[in-house]
């Protein structure tokens, strides 16, 4: 289950990855909250894409090698991520809005799913 886990979520990631870099304008137009963090950046908005598909391809390297050290560096950017959306939101006074919402649901949840997932799968053995 965390191996197939882990391969939804690298898609997620390479969809995002996707979107962000090819459309970066619409996704800082359609997103919400993005707008409020300044004003649009093509530099930025490829960073972040980039961030995405590192993410996404560890993600799915762990599902496919089934190595649990893979899976925590995969999953490392969207803890990350999401961590910050969390202070983002805390700093925003914990308002329950849309953008807590798709924070949430874009942001957190697949970050804690990763962490989990990772967690997971086998220990690596360790040789001396």
């Amino acid at each position: 289950m965390a191996r197939t886990l882990l391969y939804v979520l690298a898609g997620y990631a390479l969809l995002i990855s996707g979107y962000i870099w090819f459309l970066p304008q619409t996704f800082y137009d359609n997103t919400p909250g993005v707008a409020m963090m300044g004003p649009f950046s093509i530099h930025f908005m490829k960073d972040v894409s980039l961030a995405y598909l590192a993410g996404g391809l560890i993600l799915a390297w762990a599902a496919r090698t089934g190595d649990q050290r893979l899976g925590y560096a995969g999953a490392m950017w969207f803890a990350f991520h999401g961590l910050f959306h969390i202070w983002i939101w805390i700093h925003r006074g914990l308002p329950f809005d849309i953008i807590a919402a798709s924070d949430f649901v874009g942001v957190v949840t697949p970050a804690a799913l990763a962490m989990w997932a990772a967690s997971r799968l086998p220990s690596p053995t360790r040789t001396a």
